[in-house]
């Protein structure tokens, strides 16, 4: 029996249904993906699963016993008290008794009331799930007494999941689960949701978080979720081909219509003999052509390139900074040139907009100097999209108050045709800032600075919630850019297709840079997310050559030994992988709950261990 089924959902707020008879069903140990773009109804969806929306028709069923989960898309702010309350929240009534007797607080229970709470916790045999609370926090990494409006919105979320988990719940619902995390907490989201036991149905926009997350795929478009059972590199060649099979089949249909059209415009004579069951097949074809929902389209964008800037675009000589006393950045150099790609990573609140600024002469900094090329064209993406005016609506934001046209390019273009090719409708072109979506500001965002002549892109997290679509369509732009880019990114996939090189923060102030992509540095450099070490205890180790520890032992006889037989082990769980990801490809094994568990358990098991397997071949490997 399925853990979560589906079954003809519908829901319309106005004009055509939102989505239509969406049925499909979780299975346990399943990770589904929900995918489609931007406003086709993919959260609002999730919200009817776990209850705190209501659709038109349609039933959702989980099974008996059995719970789901709730992580929203957005991490409320208003929280009060600290890690370890939110934490316990999770647990309802038994959460706030625990909360009660744990405080001991004499102002709002008086002896008399705890000896009752205590009581309570008794007869329930309710004291251990103190401990699993305490084990939860410490499993997500956090600080049980810290405030938790103090955290950063990466721990935030983490916290929100360890809320949920307490429970113990069956599926896990989470809508955008990566958004505006840094890429240290997707990482360990990647890991902590692998190792979990439980099925998970999400959404999200990181391909890479998709890519390694998901065992299966649903795609909402046209108002219809279609189920793909392969990875999601699979299902985008097996989408293609099924979309080149409809927009064929479209385009015979309405060949057909239009020659039944043209016959029923014939002359009098024609119309007096006209066969009235083709004129009733007409009518058919009619509505079936009505009620066709068309693809929504895609962004059509280009960057109007500047003449070429000088051969060097920035140079910065000994920069340090400081913010309220803490080192954000201390003594780096960099030279920026022509046509350089350049990713800018680390954690959030590192300081990564605060170099761009310095970059850019819009920040001085407190000592060094930073010194411009010639000829520099730049167009800058800021990602509190300050640029736009909350107050104005679209139109006035691009073409200014009272007109009506834009300048894309060398031509005149009006601004509503071009706010068109960024997927707005003339009534929302209309609409002020201050009413758009998240993804919706990013478009206009980039619509805006596309209009600027430049030489030099500076990208501040232009990624955050673009759909798919609209991710790829920037990618090829910017590939394609002649000039220089600087682009700041928690989007691991978008980094490497679009950069050459990375500036890296490490902590304490310190940047390295960084020549390959950020699989490479994070093999060369990075820091295992499971077990982060204080930025303080790195040490800059030069790329041409790693440290080696001064107490390096040689192997003895027994790791010798080991070590050769390594590789042999390795290959078998790799190949009893393999072997287990090929089976869950096959539909019908879905039709066996027990297997399907059994499967993705042992697939857990052979992750974990080929970790373990790796580390300790590489570290023996050292020691040779």
């Amino acid at each position: 029996m399925p853990l979560l089924s589906v079954r003809n959902l519908s829901l319309r707020f106005s004009g055509p249904a939102l989505f239509d008879d969406v049925t499909f069903q979780v299975e346990s140990g399943e990770r589904l993906c929900l995918i489609g773009r931007n406003g086709v109804g993919k959260s609002s969806l999730l919200k009817i699963i776990v209850g705190q929306m209501n659709a038109d028709s349609g039933e959702v069923a989980i099974a008996k016993g059995s719970r789901a989960a709730y992580l929203s898309q957005e991490v409320p702010s208003a929280l009060a008290g600290t890690v370890r309350d939110v934490v316990l929240a999770g647990l309802g009534e038994v959460g706030e008794k625990l909360r009660a007797y744990e405080t001991h607080d004499l102002e709002k229970y008086t002896e008399s009331d705890l000896n009752a709470i205590f009581n309570w916790l008794e007869e329930n045999h309710a004291w251990h799930l103190s401990s699993e609370v305490d084990a939860m926090i410490s499993k997500i990494g956090g600080n049980a007494q810290l405030p938790f409006s103090s955290l950063s919105a990466g721990m935030k979320r983490r916290v929100l999941l360890a809320r949920e988990l307490v429970a113990k719940p069956d599926i896990l619902v989470l809508d955008e689960p990566t958004n505006h995390l840094d890429i240290d907490s997707i990482e360990w989201l990647e890991n902590f949701l692998l190792a979990w036991r439980g099925a998970i149905l999400f959404v999200t926009h990181d391909r890479r978080f998709l890519r390694h997350v998901a065992t299966r795929i649903l795609d909402l478009e046209r108002g219809i979720v279609t189920s793909w059972d392969c990875d999601y590199d699979t299902y985008l060649q097996r989408r293609e081909a099924l979309d080149e099979s409809i927009a064929a089949n479209e385009a015979e249909f309405d060949k057909l219509l239009a020659r039944e059209e043209a016959w029923l415009r014939q002359g009098v004579k024609a119309r007096r003999c006209r066969n009235e069951g083709r004129v009733r097949e007409l009518m058919r074809l009619r509505e079936l052509r009505a009620r066709r929902r068309e693809t929504v389209g895609n962004v059509q964008a280009t960057i109007s390139e500047g003449t070429q800037s000088g051969a060097k675009v920035l140079s910065a000589e000994k920069i340090s900074h400081r913010w309220n006393g803490v080192p954000v950045i201390e003594d780096f150099s960099t030279v920026i040139m022509r046509g350089d790609r350049v990713g800018i990573i680390g954690k959030n609140g590192i300081g990564k907009t605060t170099l761009l600024k310095i970059l850019l002469g819009q920040l001085t900094p407190d000592s060094g100097k930073v010194t411009a090329g010639t000829n520099l064209q730049i167009a800058y993406f800021d990602q509190l999209r300050s640029q736009l005016k909350e107050d104005k609506t679209l139109i006035e934001n691009l073409a200014g108050d009272g007109g009506d046209t834009v300048v894309v390019g060398h031509q005149s273009r009006h601004v509503i045709s071009y706010l068109g090719d960024f997927l707005f409708s003339p009534d929302r072109a209309r609409s002020k800032v201050s009413m758009l979506s998240g993804g919706e500001r990013n478009r206009l965002m980039l619509a805006k600075i596309f209009l600027k002549t430049a030489n030099v892109l500076v990208l501040d997290e232009p990624t955050n919630d673009l759909d798919l679509e609209t991710l790829d369509l920037l990618e090829e732009l910017i590939s394609k850019f002649a000039g220089t880019v600087l682009l700041v990114s928690h989007d691991r996939e978008f980094l490497d297709n679009v950069t050459s090189s990375y500036i890296v923060f490490e902590g304490n102030g310190k940047l390295r840079e960084f020549v390959g992509d950020y699989e490479s540095w994070k093999k060369e450099y990075g820091v295992p997310v499971e077990n982060p070490v204080p930025a303080k205890t790195q040490k800059a180790v030069p790329a041409a050559k790693k440290a080696v520890p001064a107490d390096k032992k040689k192997l003895s006889y027994k790791e010798t030994h080991e070590l050769a037989a390594l590789p042999d082990k390795i290959d078998a769980l790799e190949r009893e992988q393999k072997t287990l990801t090929a089976q869950i490809a096959d539909p019908e094994f879905y039709r066996d709950p027990a297997a399907v568990k059994a499967t993705n358990e042992r697939l857990a098991q052979i992750e974990e261990d080929l970790l373990t397997l790796m580390d300790r071949w590489e570290e023996l490997e050292s020691r040779k």
